[in-house]
């Protein structure tokens, strides 16, 4: 027999079970759509000139946080090294795309993530087929940057290097601290026909008085003291000191290799964090995010060659048509970064 109610107390009873259900529907389905209670920090290590106003532009339109720890490339590689067993990083954003080659081979870049972008012929020669890491630039490593005071007839080959005009002329940076070196000393061997015949040619310059510093800045440095005649060093640190000094010239030796700027994310991050990292890369492809870049470091990393169609670049950055460049193969040299920069510390910095 059923049971009745008054007219009353069965429309309570009816609103209070309609609400239930509504607050049960809610429960079930509250983690399906990301809210900004279930944002967590985003942890970006870099070592971009323009990554810092980029990171506070990306925090500042999607609230999400994002914290950044800026460093050399070196350093920073080492870190995420160090803590391979407890990543602490979500995305990495550095030059050269040997490292993140090397990470992807270790199974800890996420993979098949491609950003919406209309890609550059260049770019599409560097991105990985796995889409484990994304190009967001292009550089070169390295440009001879000489004074024009001083040397009135530079270098055109690599080859004339070597001649003892040169002598305890030249200097470089160190491939084991700086970042974009380690693509130079790779392209040579690429170049040479193999890591053999590079090892013979920077031991044919150690011999011919090499002068191997840290990074750009203090190789430049060395270079507008008149400790060196020619500073081997990436091409936008280059074109940023001729902009401060015009005594200052940049030239290409044939060939210069191409540096991609590159982030990776991290495959072992929790999936919130991976979501936002692949949310930084999208923005910064964004119009926003590009404008950031150029504005950043507007006389170091932000001239850069864009890898995206129809993304102004800074009027100082000659036209990329006019460099002759070769693509180093990421997944052949990337796994031979340590080994390749312990021997350059034992035999050519030492």
């Amino acid at each position: 027999m059923a049971l009745r109610l008054p007219p009353a107390r069965a429309r309570n009873l009816a609103l209070a079970l309609g609400s239930l259900a509504m607050l049960t529907l809610a429960g079930c389905g509250a983690t399906s759509k990301p809210t900004a209670a279930t944002k967590v920090p985003l942890i970006v290590y870099a070592a971009e000139g323009y990554d810092a106003n980029t990171v506070a532009a990306f925090q500042k339109a999607t609230g999400i946080p994002t914290h950044l720890l800026d460093d050399s490339t070196g350093p920073l590689l080492a870190k995420i090294q160090a803590e391979i067993n407890n990543p602490q990083w979500g995305l990495l954003w550095v030059d050269g795309d040997e490292a993140f080659a090397a990470l992807d081979r270790q199974h800890y870049l996420v993979r098949g993530f491609e950003p919406r972008a209309n890609w550059t012929a260049a770019a599409l020669k560097v991105i990985p087929s796995d889409h484990s890491y994304v190009p967001t630039g292009f550089t070169a490593m390295p440009a001879v940057v000489y004074n024009a005071s001083v040397v009135s007839q530079p270098p055109t080959s690599w080859a004339q290097l070597l001649q003892p005009q040169w002598r305890g002329a030249v200097g470089m940076n160190n491939p084991a601290i700086s970042g974009p070196t380690y693509p130079f000393v790779a392209g040579m061997m690429q170049y040479l026909g193999g890591v053999s015949r590079g090892e013979s040619y920077f031991s044919q310059l150690k011999a011919n008085g090499l002068k191997v510093f840290d990074t750009n800045g203090v190789t430049l440095t060395a270079l507008t003291q008149g400790q060196i005649k020619l500073a081997l060093v990436q091409n936008s640190a280059g074109i940023g000191a001729a902009y401060q000094n015009p005594s200052l010239k940049v030239a290409y030796l044939a060939p210069v290799t191409l540096l991609p700027s590159v982030i990776g994310i991290d495959g072992k991050a929790s999936h919130q964090e991976q979501v936002e990292a692949e949310e930084f890369v999208n923005f910064v492809f964004s119009p926003a995010g590009q404008h950031q870049r150029l504005i950043g470091d507007p006389h170091g990393d932000s001239l850069f060659w864009p890898v995206v169609k129809g993304y102004p670049q800074s009027p100082l950055v000659p036209s990329f048509s006019s460099v002759p460049y070769q693509v180093l193969n990421a997944y052949t040299w990337g796994p031979r970064e340590s080994s390749i920069d312990q021997w350059f510390t034992a035999n050519i910095v030492a």
